[in-house]
């Protein structure tokens, strides 16, 4: 047989590598800095955004603020991978100009709970780490959302409860991390949450204090007074890694990277500015400091958020499989313009640094990027968890003012349906909510077949009765109840005719 000859491997992407990656550098200057920043939930949101936006802070202004980040899932596959690429990883843009492609040098260190706890909490206890940030979504805070108080009944509550000094939880390791710190007389972190969650840093605070006040009164109290917890804004699209990615990034770098990280060009971070150790100079980046981020954090939520999930269960039942093509659609284009529009856009603040319809022209412009091929199946995840934050507020908003809700309505209705787990076409697809089962149970208790053409009513009944996602006073209110039954009722012939049909309009 003739010889075939073969493609020798390419070497991983190292930090030896990088005198000869200066093109796909932010700067070609670079001090290794010492860990000040301690990342719990490393996702490739992350990695795309708050990592980014702190090499830039410390290319303008120096500082030691290198990130160690922390896995939380209890697989050690993406902590070995991003060890043995030294921490560096490339930030892969895709946009209608091209493709661009950057190495990023500001995660120092990467963990992987509970493997290694020891040196999770050694760095914690380090005067030196001054900021714990987080990105661990909705669910990671084990909340009831009824209270927003910590939710006893959670498995990982309990177990931390039980075990405090080797927890599972964020509000665990948070309440222990700094309870470690106030024996040791060494002041406490700042704990920045960067999830979608509304008045994400007062949120977290809850959280965090109601937990500690199960395990030490005292505690609580020192870290209600004493620890800060600033409230963000984050945006930017961030799909999940495809194989398509690592080929872009081994073809720019002409090195192997195991973990690139795709995302859009645009991007936003707004930072309320109370860190009182200090914090990186994210001040000369194209961050925004300001003393409250509520308007820009409930613009965010209602209106990319919402939109998404809209996009998202629509999509599941229709057919739809990323959101480009999706938007790309003229009835869901029209739909989703109606929605921001008339819908979510009357229920935000009035700011004079903010104009809600560029804003919502620019949010369709990024879901038609073709390059980002962002899944639908990923932003329909943890529903039950999304969907207070991202609908039910302005639902509530509007109702307050007696205000339609029809847009609105078909949004939660199309998650109602997606909980059967089939498209319109009978294609299945599986759920992945931490409640699924509960809700899907719910639903069953109509009668097996819950989705049945005639049991609308029964089944939205059935799923209002959920109050881990429907606060009681809003599921028991008849303009919400009657909006919904018709919703559900109007999918049945199928999301694409519903989208079409759908008249959105305001008062």
């Amino acid at each position: 047989m003739p010889n075939v000859l073969s493609t020798p491997p390419l070497s991983p992407l190292r930090r030896a590598a990088l005198p000869r990656l200066t093109p796909h550098l932010l700067s070609d200057t670079w001090r290794e800095p010492a860990i000040g920043i301690v990342h719990l939930g490393l996702g490739s949101f992350h990695r795309a955004h708050q990592a980014l936006y702190t090499e830039e802070a410390m290319l303008a202004e120096g500082g030691d603020w290198g990130i160690c980040g922390v896995t939380l899932q209890g697989s050690v596959e993406k902590r070995d991978a991003l060890v043995a690429q030294d921490g560096l990883y490339t930030v892969v843009e895709r946009g209608p100009a091209g493709v661009r492609t950057t190495v990023a040098r500001a995660l120092r260190e990467v963990l992987a709970l509970p493997h290694d706890r020891a040196r999770l909490f050694a760095l914690l206890a380090d005067a030196r780490v001054r900021i714990v940030s987080l990105t661990v979504t909705e669910k990671g805070y084990c909340r009831d959302t009824r209270t927003g108080d910590i939710d006893r009944e959670h498995a990982g509550v309990i177990a931390d409860l039980a075990h405090p000094d080797a927890p599972v939880t964020v509000p665990g390791i948070l309440t222990a991390a700094l309870r470690q710190r106030r024996l040791a007389g060494i002041a406490p972190f700042t704990v920045m949450s960067c999830d979608n969650l509304a008045h994400n840093g007062a949120a977290l605070r809850k959280v965090v204090c109601s937990y500690a006040r199960l395990r030490d009164a005292a505690l609580a109290e020192w870290i209600e007074a004493a620890v800060a917890f600033p409230s963000t804004m984050v945006d930017r699209i961030v799909p999940a890694t495809t194989d398509a990615d690592r080929v872009t990034a081994s073809e720019s770098l002409g090195l192997h990277d195991a973990l690139p990280v795709p995302c859009e060009p645009f991007r936003q971070w707004v930072i309320e500015d109370t860190f009182p150790s200090g914090r990186p100079a994210w001040d000369r980046t194209s961050a925004q400091l300001v003393d409250d981020v509520l308007p820009f954090e409930i613009a965010k939520l209602r209106m990319l958020n919402g939109a998404h999930s809209t996009l998202a269960y629509l999509s599941m039942l229709a057919g739809f499989e990323t959101i480009d093509v999706a938007i790309g659609h003229a009835p869901m284009h029209a739909f989703i313009h109606a929605l921001m529009t008339h819908e979510i856009i009357p229920t935000l603040q009035a700011n004079p640094a903010f104009d809600p319809h560029a804003y919502r022209d620019a949010l369709l412009t990024r879901f038609a990027n073709p390059a980002l091929k962002h899944r639908c199946a990923q932003i329909a995840m943890d529903g039950s968890q999304k969907i207070p934050p991202r609908l039910l507020a302005t639902i509530d908003a509007r109702l307050q003012r007696h205000a339609p809700i029809t847009g609105l309505a078909l949004a939660v209705g199309a998650w109602f349906v997606f909980l059967r787990g089939q498209a319109d076409d009978g294609t299945r697809y599986d759920i992945s909510d931490p409640l699924a089962a509960r809700l899907q149970g719910l639903a069953r208790q109509v009668q097996p077949d819950a989705w049945a053409p005639g049991n609308e009513a029964a089944l939205v009944d059935a799923l209002l009765g959920c109050q881990d996602v429907f606060p009681p006073a809003l599921a028991a209110r008849a303009d919400f109840r009657r909006p919904l039954i018709d919703a559900v009722r109007t999918l049945q012939a199928g999301a694409r005719q519903a989208i079409a049909n759908v008249h959105v309009h305001g008062v």
